[in-house]
């Protein structure tokens, strides 16, 4: 993958992010090979790309084209996490340990990249973490096909305590309270801080 043809785009969390930023960069007339969660590769270098019209677009649909090399570890980041815990039934979530698959897929220490995540975000990466995973519990729980103590082992909590704990102190509703009110929304993946 040429760096020079690479954009690189925060916010860009889910399958439905992909399609809509291709679509986008179609309607522009941006020619590309590829593009994944947080990353587009292009056919032409960025210097030949109409990077303006791009950002635009990109920021109407809540998107964001970084530029920076620090914006572009924390975007790495966010989406290792989240892929982590959405595709919690293909991976062992209680056996995960996120600063060691952080560093290793990212190439770079932990203690370098938890305070700079910090920084830059205003929480730390293990409130992220804390943030998806309660609303991956949201999700089940409005699905009614587990019980609380499944979705805390799917989840990789020590307990059904633990999880019920972080639940309440994050949404400040039980589970079950949270069950029973069906005007409680659901945050997109992209929008939690």
């Amino acid at each position: 993958m040429n760096i020079n043809n690479t954009l690189y785009i925060k916010n860009m969390v889910c399958p439905r992010c992909i399609k809509v930023v291709g679509e986008e960069l179609e309607k522009l007339g941006v020619k590309f090979h590829s593009i994944n969660l947080g990353e587009v590769v292009t056919e032409k270098p960025k210097e030949k790309l109409p990077l303006k019209k791009i950002s635009k677009v990109l920021e109407l649909n809540g998107f964001e084209l970084i530029e920076d090399s620090k914006s572009k570890l924390i975007e790495d980041i966010k989406k290792i996490i989240i892929s982590s815990i959405q595709q919690h039934d293909v991976l062992d979530l209680e056996n995960i340990v996120f600063p060691k698959l952080l560093s290793e897929r990212i190439g770079k220490e932990y203690s370098y990249l938890s305070p700079l995540f910090s920084k830059t975000e205003g929480i730390t990466i293990e409130q992220f973490i804390i943030l998806q995973k309660i609303e991956k519990t949201k999700e089940l729980i409005k699905y009614n096909e587990l019980t609380l103590s499944e979705i805390s082992y799917k989840l990789g909590y020590s307990s059904v305590q633990h999880l019920s704990r972080q639940f309440k102190n994050t949404t400040g509703l039980t589970a079950s309270q949270f069950k029973a009110n069906t005007q409680t929304l659901r945050k997109s993946i992209d929008s939690i801080k």
